[in-house]
C-alpha cells in the first residue's frame, strides 16, 4: 500500500537529517538482488598501481564484460580522452558496447565501492530509489587528495534524479556487507578506528547503520586481512551468498599470519544469530598463498567477488586454490555462472574487483 508520505517536503526534511531513510521505508538489498545496473570509476592513478597500471586493463575489462551480460555498465571518467582509451581496451576485451555508458565524472581514483553511492530501495513507495551519500576520507586520510571521489554520489544523485542523504559521517560500502532482510555485517577494525569517525561510539554507529541502511541487526567481526589498508574491510572476509548463508576466507597454515585472526572471526560466526534467530550457515573460503610487493604482504583475497545480474566474477591468484575456491563458489551460486579473473596485476593496487564496483539496484 502506498502512502501520501513520499512528497518532496519530507524528503527536504529527511535530507536535512530530521528523518532517517529507514524511518521512510527504505533499505539497501543484498548484492545477489537484481540490480539495474553496475557503476564503475575508470582507473588512472599510477600511484596506485606504480609501475603496474598499463597491465590492469585487460582483468579490469575482462570483468566488465561479464557483468555487461546481464546488466549496464556506467563508468565514471576524467574526458573525452579517458573515454577513448576505455572503448579501446573495453573493445579488446569483447565488452558489447550498447550495455556501458560514460559520464564525465571525474575522480581521484577507482575504488567506486568506497566512494560512490548506496543505493536503497522501497518498492512501496512513490519514489522508489534513494541514494545516501556517506562522506569518505580514502581510509583514514591515507591517500589525499580524495576531493573528487567525495562529489561522485551527488553527481550520481543528479544523473539518476533522486533524493540525496547525506549522514555527514565516514562509512564505505565495503565495509559492510547485507543480507537484504535486515542483517548487517561489518567489522571493528574498520568501523570503530578512529581515524574515521572518533566522535562516535559503537552504538552511535550501528545507530547509523539501522538508519542509513536499513538494517536492524547489526554483526560485527574482529581484524581483517594481513596488508588490508582499509583497517579490515569486510569484502575481504566475510559475504553474504543468500540470506542466511556466508562464505568466509580461513587460512589453514598455522604458522601463516592470517590464521589467528580469520579463525577467530570464525569462531565469531559460529556465535552470531541473523535476524530472524537463526544460525547462519557458513561456508570456508581457503586463503591464496601471500602475495608480496616490495616487501608488504598484498590483500589477496577469493571473497572479494562481485555479484552480477548473470555473473560472480571472483579474483583469482594463479594459486592452487583458485580452483577450490571458484569450486565452493559455484555450488553457493546455482543461478549464476562463477568466473574467475586474474587479479594478480589488480591486487597491486590492494583491492580487486569488489572494491571497483557499485551495484544499482533494481525496483
Amino acid at each position: 500500500m502506498k502512502t501520501n508520505i513520499y512528497t518532496k517536503d519530507v524528503f527536504d526534511i529527511a535530507i536535512g537529517g530530521e528523518i532517517t531513510p529507514h524511518q521512510l521505508g527504505y533499505s539497501f538489498p543484498a548484492e545477489f538482488a537484481l540490480h539495474s545496473a553496475t557503476w564503475l570509476s575508470w582507473p588512472h592513478k599510477e600511484a596506485s598501481w606504480p609501475g603496474k597500471i598499463n597491465t590492469i586493463f585487460p582483468a579490469y575489462s575482462e570483468f566488465i564484460k561479464y557483468v555487461a551480460l546481464g546488466e549496464d555498465v556506467h563508468i565514471n571518467v576524467k574526458d573525452e580522452s579517458m573515454k577513448v582509451f576505455a572503448v579501446e581496451h573495453l573493445e579488446a576485451a569483447g565488452v558489447d558496447q550498447t550495455k556501458v555508458f560514460f559520464h564525465f565524472f571525474s575522480t581521484n581514483d577507482a575504488w567506486c565501492r568506497d566512494h560512490g553511492p548506496a543505493f536503497l530501495i522501497n518498492p512501496e513507495a512513490d519514489q522508489k530509489k534513494v541514494l545516501v551519500k556517506w562522506d569518505y576520507n580514502a581510509w583514514g586520510d591515507k591517500y589525499p587528495p580524495y576531493d573528487l571521489d567525495n562529489q561522485i554520489p551527488i553527481k550520481i544523485a543528479e544523473f539518476r534524479n533522486v533524493p540525496c542523504f547525506k549522514p555527514g559521517i565516514v562509512m564505505e560500502g565495503g565495509s559492510v556487507e547485507l543480507n537484504g532482510k535486515g542483517t548487517l555485517l561489518t567489522s571493528e577494525a574498520c568501523l570503530l578506528n578512529p581515524n574515521r569517525n572518533p566522535h562516535l561510539s559503537k552504538k552511535e554507529i550501528e545507530e547509523y547503520l539501522i538508519g542509513y541502511y536499513g538494517a536492524e541487526n547489526i554483526l560485527w567481526l574482529n581484524d581483517g586481512i594481513i596488508g588490508d589498508d582499509t583497517d579490515g574491510h569486510i569484502d575481504d572476509l566475510t559475504r553474504f551468498v543468500n540470506p542466511d548463508t556466508v562464505v568466509t576466507m580461513v587460512e589453514h597454515n598455522k604458522a601463516d599470519e592470517n590464521y589467528a585472526p580469520l579463525k577467530e572471526n570464525l569462531d565469531l560466526l559460529h556465535k552470531l544469530r541473523l535476524e530472524n534467530g537463526k544460525q547462519m550457515n557458513i561456508v570456508e573460503l581457503p586463503m591464496p598463498r601471500e602475495i608480496i610487493h616490495e616487501d608488504m604482504r598484498l590483500p589477496a583475497s577469493y571473497a572479494n567477488f562481485y555479484i552480477s545480474n548473470h555473473a560472480v566474477v571472483v579474483p583469482t591468484f594463479q594459486d592452487k586454490n583458485d580452483d577450490r575456491a571458484l569450486e565452493i563458489l559455484t555450488s553457493c551460486f546455482p543461478d549464476r555462472k562463477v568466473v574467475g579473473v586474474n587479479s594478480l596485476d589488480l591486487i597491486w593496487g590492494l583491492g580487486s574487483f569488489h572494491c571497483l564496483s557499485q551495484q544499482e539496484p533494481f525496483v
